[in-house]
Parts: C-alpha cells; sequence; structure tokens
C-alpha cells in the first residue's frame, strides 16, 4: 500500500493483509511494498536535482506525474506484480515530487515560502486523511475489492497530469535556476534539517499506523480507536494552517519548531505514563505533528540562498527522512513483540521527539550555501 500519508490504521492494515492473502497476494504484502517504496526514494531522491538541470523541472515534474498515475493504475491488477510494481512506480514519482517541490517553491514564491508550504502540506494531510478512512468502504462494496480500493485514485492523478500540462510546455527556465548541485553533506545546518525531517517522519508514520492498537490494548473498541486516529489527522491539518502566521512574526523559526517538537514530547509522554487520556493524547501529538510537518518541509526553502541548494537540501533530507520513516514503524513494531507490551515502543518515541526538539534549535535558522565547486557549507 503506498506509505506517504496513505497507510492504514493498524485494524485497516492487518484487513488489508488478511484480504490481500484470500485473493492471492504474498503474506507480508503491505509490509514489503513499504520496504520497496522507501527504498526507491532512498536511492532516486539524490539524483534528483542532476536530472532536473538536464530536463527542467517542470517537465521533470510533468514525467513523476505521469509514472505516479501509471503506478496507480498498475495497482489495480488484481497480482502481487500489479501491486510490487506500481508501488515502485509510485515510489519513483513521489521522489521526484518531493524533492521539486521545494526548490521551485524557492524560485518562483521566494517571500511566501511559509503560505505555499503550509498550503500542499495540507492538502496532503487532508486527503490522506479521507483516503484512510474511504479505503475500508469502497473495499467492501466495490468490485475488486482492496486492488479497486487502491486504484481508483488514478482518477485524481489524471487531473493532477492534465493540470500541470501548461507549465511543462512553458518556456524552460530551471536549467539557470537549478543547477546540479553536490549534496550537502559537509554542513552540520544541512544535516541538522535532516534529522528534524527524518524524525518527524518516524514520528507521523508511527503514530498513523500503530496509534490505534496501542489504544485497543488499552481496552478502547477498534471503532473509537478508529475516530481517534481521524481526530489525530484532523488536528495535524488544522495545525498546519496557522504554523505560516507564526512564522511570520519570528526572526527564524528556532523557538517555533522546538515549542512544537517539545508538544510531540508532551503527547509521548502521556501515552506512557497514562495511556487512557487517548482523547487528549491524540489531540496534543496532532497538534505537534501538524505544524512539525510544515515546518521540515519549510526548512528546506527557508534554510538556502537559491533554488539550486534547495533542491540539493530536499534531495539529502528526504531521502534521509524516507529511510527513517519506512524504519519507524517496523522497530516500534518489533519492540513491541520482543518487550510484549508498548511501553519500551513508547519510550522509544520519547527518545526521538526529544532529540528531535534538540536539533529543532539548530535547523531553525542559518543558511546552507554553497561553497566553490558545488560543494554546501553550514
Amino acid at each position: 500500500m503506498k506509505f506517504p500519508r496513505g497507510v492504514p490504521t493498524s485494524t485497516r492494515y492487518r484487513a488489508a493483509r488478511r484480504s490481500h492473502s484470500a485473493e492471492g497476494d504474498p503474506p507480508g504484502a503491505s509490509l514489503s511494498s513499504v520496504w520497496l517504496s522507501a527504498t526507491v526514494r532512498v536511492v532516486l531522491s539524490p539524483l534528483v536535482p542532476r536530472l532536473a538541470a538536464r530536463w527542467g523541472a517542470e517537465r521533470l515534474l510533468g514525467a513523476a506525474l505521469v509514472v505516479l498515475t501509471l503506478g496507480i493504475a498498475l495497482r489495480w491488477v488484481p497480482a502481487a506484480v500489479g501491486l510490487f510494481g506500481g508501488t515502485v512506480l509510485i515510489g519513483a514519482g513521489i521522489a521526484v515530487g518531493n524533492v521539486l517541490l521545494p526548490s521551485l517553491i524557492k524560485r518562483d514564491f521566494p517571500t511566501k515560502v511559509g503560505l505555499l508550504t503550509s498550503a500542499y502540506a495540507t492538502v496532503m494531510g487532508g486527503v490522506a486523511a479521507v483516503a484512510s478512512g474511504v479505503a475500508v468502504p469502497i473495499s467492501e462494496v466495490a468490485p475488486g475489492g482492496w486492488y479497486t480500493a487502491l486504484g481508483c485514485w488514478v482518477l485524481f492523478a489524471l487531473v493532477a497530469v492534465l493540470l500541470w500540462l501548461p507549465q511543462v510546455r512553458a518556456p524552460r527556465r530551471t536549467a539557470q535556476a537549478i543547477r546540479g548541485h553536490r549534496l550537502p553533506w559537509g554542513s552540520g545546518l544541512a544535516w541538522a534539517v535532516t534529522a528534524f525531517m527524518g524524525l518527524q517522519s518516524l514520528g507521523f508514520y508511527v503514530v498513523v499506523t500503530w496509534l490505534p492498537q496501542v489504544f485497543q490494548d488499552n481496552g478502547m473498541s477498534a471503532a473509537t480507536a478508529g475516530w481517534l486516529l481521524f481526530l489525530f489527522q484532523a488536528v495535524a491539518v488544522l495545525t498546519s494552517l496557522a504554523v505560516p502566521g507564526a512564522m511570520r512574526w519570528a526572526r527564524n523559526q528556532r523557538a517555533l519548531a522546538t515549542i512544537c517538537s517539545a508538544v510531540m514530547l508532551l503527547g509521548y509522554l502521556g501515552l506512557f505514563v497514562a495511556p487512557g487520556l487517548a482523547l487528549l493524547w491524540s489531540v496534543v501529538l496532532g497538534l505537534g505533528g501538524g505544524a512539525c510537518l510544515v515546518l521540515a518541509l519549510a526548512f528546506i526553502s527557508l534554510r538556502d540562498q537559491d533554488a539550486s541548494v534547495a533542491g540539493a537540501l530536499s534531495a539529502m533530507a528526504q531521502s534521509i527522512g524516507y529511510l527513517l520513516a519506512a524504519a519507524g514503524p517496523v522497530v516500534f513494531g518489533l519492540l513491541h513483540t520482543v518487550s510484549s507490551g508498548w511501553r519500551a515502543p513508547i519510550m522509544l518515541m520519547c527518545v526521538a521527539a526529544a532529540g528531535q526538539t534538540v536539533v529543532a534549535l539548530v535547523a531553525g535558522g542559518g543558511t546552507v550555501r554553497s561553497a566553490a565547486g558545488d560543494s554546501a557549507s553550514p
């Protein structure tokens, strides 16, 4: 299943696995597709700036949308090859789009980075909340079951391709604006931005994947646990809308990023100490999570001197971020299995949130500059 923003709750996840197995997919197909998609993005993300320099960002993003559309359509095929082949194509399309968007925002709207970053993060979160909510009902009533629930989103992808066509046919500007910079591996600030991106991604996907099961094991019904996950996502979407306004009132984002990360830490500590207050901690995690997502994406555009450095920083931050995001739910589940409880994995998230709070002090200010020879330095 598609990982970013569309991973089902753990209850739906298990139902999906049973459905796949009944229809001929190999056991563990959903988990395997998560890792496959993440691997594709980790490999492809660092290559995107050079591809954009050669083909142009608009054309490359248009090609990525076409690849994404083909991947979604391929997952409609009722066979394992459709699931895994579609996952590879979807992972490639998402990798290119996620790396290019911050650099395009930096290039074309340098004074509206916070507003536009919040806008597309809000749209992603809102659509994900809807998708996770309707996936199971669609699979139960539509011909083809889960394959139709996964493939029906191709219609929206086709609309996106059509809307982007005028940009593909426009005069090419990207060769001058987004050059083939090497990734800023030697920049301490770039690593801080990367760590912030990775840790907030890890937290988001752990919550989306496992929070309902944590609540159920503490005596809550599956339906109520699912609604609390929806509440988390809804609060996160609403919070993301407020971030641009807060960013305009500060010289940098250190204080805001630190406070929002600390809110996430408070939510995890609450789950550890008083898991019965599930409603409260769902809201707290949503407040911190929505803001941290927008900040992580905005840092890529705000911490660089021009669009070319934004592309290189985006490739670095998102490739490592994908790796952490994919590993997070797996490690969380393994800790639960080994410890026969949720206290150890929740404590892991407390440590991750504490680390994110510290990293925010660095990632929230400064500039990653391009040094001689297309290198970057803090």
